[in-house]
């Protein structure tokens, strides 16, 4: 059992609540972490120490908050094995994977350790006898809330943005992956002044009253309804909401593509961590030209993935995907491979193809955020791409085409922030997307983030007048 405490001020304690939440390893239900969770007290405590230590980490020089963060990364690295055992106990991640996330996470650090110290002001010349400055600085605090589905690599972009462009930041992850976070701070703590890097341990109730603080930033990732509630909080106090919410990605298929190729690819993005990825495929439209041999195809994949991906979060979340699974069989959907969780421990759900699915189905119209594959079948690419993109989300979208006209239709018209063509995964490091509709708002990754997370002064000077 990992035994986490809470970070306020410098000191590492248990909190006051009195409350305790245990997480259960989700392979086999054993509990692995006990967590002490924090109370009101707690938060008013972090923020307040945030608060006090802002204006010193503010006027710490950028170049010596990169040092701080490159070290930070160094540590993280350094005991990525371990994170990436408490990882996959919380979260049931495979163990590979696990540490291949964590290393991106050190990437991350690294990225804004170097971007920092040069992030970007302007100078305007009205005449030759004034200047105008834009520029940036620190917004103040900033509250990180973060998801458990890739707790280490998340948290370091959100982490690593603040830090280095002079915020303080109060840190919560998510109630599943308590450990993990812990263990992430613990690694992260020692190279900043106390005050400047928080940890609060808890629930939806700590995240809620750490957003309608006395912060100057909230960012969040998780699910849309936590992401309304932020951006509600948010407009009463007058802080800064920067959100990564829920998706319903869509895939489109188009005639003319090899259906083998294309269902590794669905496959891949369906099934890879268990469907629980924000950018995960959640619904297929495949051309009626390419369906049967392409549906086949994905029945097959779907096999090979079964032994090389490991359970869901909890049986909570197991549960809801295969509720929404179950409703779609009943509604006409045909389980062409897994639809149905299997009996004992563990949050185990198999990797699942469902034929013959509609848009009012809700494993199509929501998100499911599990190994499940619906496919549903059109006539056309412009039928494709009018399906893919009427649904409240916008987070992103995949297009598999051999047409160049079709691919520069799609990223024009689907009202998604990242659209890929020909590969379900991937991108230039450092690419920046917006969100759309229930997706969330802002940069989230990127040197824009750095943005995100500064504020812009416009400074006027002029000579004085001759003669004084």
């Amino acid at each position: 059992m990992y035994d986490v405490e809470q970070y306020v001020d410098g000191a590492w304690n248990h909190g006051n609540s009195g409350r305790i939440l245990t997480v259960l390893d989700p392979a086999d239900d054993t509990p692995v972490t006990a967590v002490p969770i924090s109370g009101e007290q707690d938060v008013d405590a972090a923020v307040r120490s945030a608060r006090k230590a802002c204006a010193e980490w503010a006027a710490t020089a950028p170049a010596a908050r990169a040092a701080a963060l490159h070290a930070a990364a160094t540590a993280v690295e350094r005991a990525a094995d371990e994170l990436a055992e408490i990882m996959t106990a919380e979260m049931g991640k495979p163990v590979d994977g696990s540490r291949e996330s964590i290393l991106a996470g050190v990437g991350t650090l690294r990225q804004y350790a170097e971007l920092g110290p040069t992030h970007r002001g302007r100078t305007l010349a009205g005449n030759n006898e004034a200047i105008d400055l834009m520029a940036y600085g620190p917004r103040g605090v900033v509250a990180v809330i973060t998801p458990w589905n890739d707790p280490v690599a998340v948290s370091c972009g959100l982490l690593g943005a603040a830090l280095v462009t002079g915020n303080t930041v109060v840190y919560k992850p998510s109630e599943r992956t308590p450990a993990t976070g812990w263990r992430l701070a613990r690694l992260l703590a020692p190279h900043f002044p106390a005050g400047v890097l928080s940890l609060l341990n808890g629930d939806g109730p700590v995240g809620a009253a750490l957003a309608a603080s006395d912060v100057d930033v909230v960012a969040q990732v998780g699910s849309t309804a936590t992401g309304r509630s932020i951006a509600a909080a948010c407009a009463r106090t007058g802080a800064k909401a920067l959100l990564e919410n829920g998706g319903s990605d869509p895939l489109i298929v188009d005639a003319g593509v090899g259906p083998a190729w294309a269902a590794e690819q669905a496959a891949l993005g369906s099934f890879v961590n268990s469907g629980q990825i924000c950018v995960a495929v959640e619904r297929v439209y495949v051309h009626r030209e390419v369906a049967d041999e392409f549906l086949e195809a994905l029945a097959t994949e779907a096999d090979s993935w079964t032994s090389r991906i490991g359970p869901m979060v909890d049986k909570r979340m197991r549960d809801a995907v295969d509720e929404q699974v179950q409703q779609a069989v009943k509604a006409g959907a045909r389980a062409l491979r897994g639809g149905t969780a299997p009996a004992g421990p563990g949050a185990y759900y198999p990797p699942t193809v469902l034929a013959d699915c509609t848009d009012d189905m809700a494993v199509v119209r929501e998100e499911t955020f599990g190994p499940v594959a619906p496919v549903v079948v059109v006539g056309s690419f412009d039928e494709a791409l009018e399906r893919a993109a009427d649904s409240p989300y916008g987070l992103a979208a995949t297009v598999l085409t051999p047409s160049m006209s079709n691919a520069q239709q799609a990223w024009r018209r689907l009202p998604a922030g990242t659209v890929k063509i020909n590969a379900v995964f991937g991108g230039a490091p450092g690419g920046a997307a917006h969100p759309r509709g229930g997706s969330g708002q802002g940069f989230g990754y990127g040197p824009e983030l750095l943005d995100e997370m500064t504020a812009t002064k416009a400074v006027h000077i002029e000579a004085p007048p001759t003669g004084w």
